[in-house]
């Protein structure tokens, strides 16, 4: 794997001197060029427009962030992912979760596996299995139709199927509810079985270990109270799916062999809702909706392949992503989803990238000496109009935003679709040209505040998939260029080791003296309070 120290880079040093350059430089004189939005957006037939004219940026910008992918060689790196090559290299592992949403049937072989056939065989696993649950073939301990389907999992095994399952809620089965359980605060579970029926529920364990202390947490109280309502332990086998690649731990929490769903190391828990761990999405939209969405992945892997710098999205978002990270110091970048159904598509995101770029390591094991991966947020529009707009328009911060929406709804409202897309436009247009003439300096807006406009045909599963495999791939070319590991997350550990130290302390005698004294006072306080909960 190549290892380049991006700021060695001829165009990275020419992208210093350019940035200098061009600093003053206003969006409000650059938009009305007449040529610009044409030479500055694409558009892929039936599916989207992508328009990225609203960036402070010039045709010099973008030769020299084209210079420095070269430079970089990030389309080999990308040629690696997709040929199976171990591009994650601190866990030894390739990264192939464009098998999942390859329709090719010829044999590709990586550590003497057929990934692909393997990736096939599950995904039809499931389709049965979901088909069966949404027609009722499949059903509970005393023989009622499924209708409550409970995901536990956390992390890329709860916020992938989540994300989906909200965002195409027009194609779902309305006959079943769907529930998200990820964290180990007990009110989260608690609720959720407060709300459903034990004989009409199927939990879904989502864990390639089987060992994840949240997840197992929340499955072991949720099968106890299965039990108990149901009065029989040979319930759990009709009534909970394991999505693990731990067979032994399956079997001995007590799911059958046939309703245990299999992944692999090769695919990552945030790039992972294209297989098993997106069993509640194909349980809520059916198999050829499920089909359409890894259709939309794979026809933007196709695009991310085959076309050239300035005809690639991924590639130019990925792009303006580091102009403004490294070159104009933003630290943030926002996502805003003009459709109430994307709502959790920016917690989704923060995720997939932050969990991805949040690395201060290279790749030759040495601390980089530039910045790499920000703080990715958001809400839809147009509630966060009347929350954080404010800071956007008239704060002291630079902060690119993705505005995402689509020209017909998945509703019949269509005066209120139009309301939302004038917001839309407008926004975007406000916080480029902003407004100079005012009565009050306190209604001025300066503006050139930057923006990508991401606008749908309409959204639908084969749209969800490209929006996300489009976003899959910017982070992938953003780590690239930053010569970063973007598929480990060894970050998320630490934590994790410290709080199996700290548990047993938590209601036991003993204190380890190895703690920080702060620790040690918040534990001590924890401690006493418990203990005195527990005596009245």
């Amino acid at each position: 794997m190549h290892s380049i120290n991006p700021t060695t880079t001829k165009s990275w040093k020419a992208l210093l001197k350019h940035s200098a350059a061009s600093n003053g430089v206003h969006l409000r004189e650059l938009l009305y060029e007449t040529s610009r939005f044409k030479s500055m957006h694409i558009r892929i037939e039936d599916l989207l427009l992508f328009d990225y004219s609203k960036h402070r940026i010039d045709e010099t910008t973008l030769k020299l962030l084209e210079n420095l992918f070269d430079e970089c060689k990030v389309q080999d790196l990308l040629e690696e992912q997709f040929r199976g090559v171990k591009i994650n290299v601190t866990e030894n592992r390739p990264v192939l979760h464009t098998v999942l949403r390859d329709p090719g049937i010829a044999p590709f072989i990586v550590d003497d596996q057929d990934v692909r056939k393997a990736s096939k065989i599950e995904l039809k696993r499931m389709y049965e299995f979901s088909e069966g649950i949404r027609i009722g073939d499949i059903r509970g301990h005393s023989g009622r139709k499924i209708k409550n389907i409970i995901n536990i999992g956390i992390g890329g095994s709860d916020l992938g199927p989540k994300m989906a399952v909200e965002s195409l809620k027009p194609f779902s089965n309305r006959d079943l509810k769907f529930h998200f359980v990820s964290n180990i605060d007990g009110s989260d579970l608690h609720e959720c079985l407060m709300q459903i029926d034990p004989e009409e529920s199927l939990f879904i364990v989502a864990s390639k270990t089987f060992t994840t202390q949240e997840t197992m947490a929340n499955a072991e109280v949720a099968r106890d109270w299965l039990i108990q309502k149901l009065e029989d332990p040979a319930c759990v086998e009709k009534h909970f799916v394991a999505i693990s690649t731990n067979s032994e731990k399956v079997n001995d929490f007590g799911i059958k062999k046939e309703n245990t769903f299999g992944f692999w190391d090769w695919v990552g828990g945030r790039y992972s809702l294209w297989g098993a761990i997106g069993m509640p999405i194909c349980i809520s939209i059916g198999s050829d909706n499920f089909q359409e969405l890894l259709n939309g992945a794979n026809f933007i892997d196709d695009h991310t392949r085959k076309r050239p710098f300035r005809e690639n999205i991924p590639k130019i978002m990925a792009a303006l992503g580091i102009w403004y990270r490294n070159f104009l110091n933003a630290s943030t970048h926002a996502i805003l989803p003009y459709d109430q159904y994307l709502h959790r598509f920016p917690a989704y995101l923060q995720q997939a990238d932050m969990e991805s770029n949040g690395k201060s390591i290279d790749r030759n094991g040495k601390r980089v000496n530039y910045s790499t991966g920000g703080v990715i947020w958001g809400e839809p529009g147009t509630n966060g109009q009347h929350a954080f707009y404010q800071l956007i328009h008239q704060g002291t911060e630079l902060i690119p935003s993705d505005f995402i929406a689509s020209v017909i709804p998945q509703h019949p409202l269509h005066e209120h679709h139009s309301k939302l897309l004038s917001n839309y436009l407008a926004q975007t247009e406000a916080l480029a040209i902003g407004k100079t003439i005012a009565s009050t300096p306190y209604k001025k807006f300066e503006g050139n505040q930057p923006s990508s406009t991401i606008l749908f045909d309409k959204m639908n599963p084969f749209s969800l998939g490209a929006l996300i495999a489009i976003y899959e791939h910017k982070i992938f070319f953003q780590g690239a260029v930053w010569n970063i590991y973007s598929y480990d997350q060894w970050g998320v550990e630490l934590g994790k080791e410290m709080a199996r130290k700290i548990l047993p302390e938590i209601d036991g005698d003993h204190l380890d003296s190895d703690h920080d004294e702060s620790t040690k006072g918040l534990l001590n306080h924890i401690r006493d309070l418990s203990n005195k909960a527990d005596n009245n």
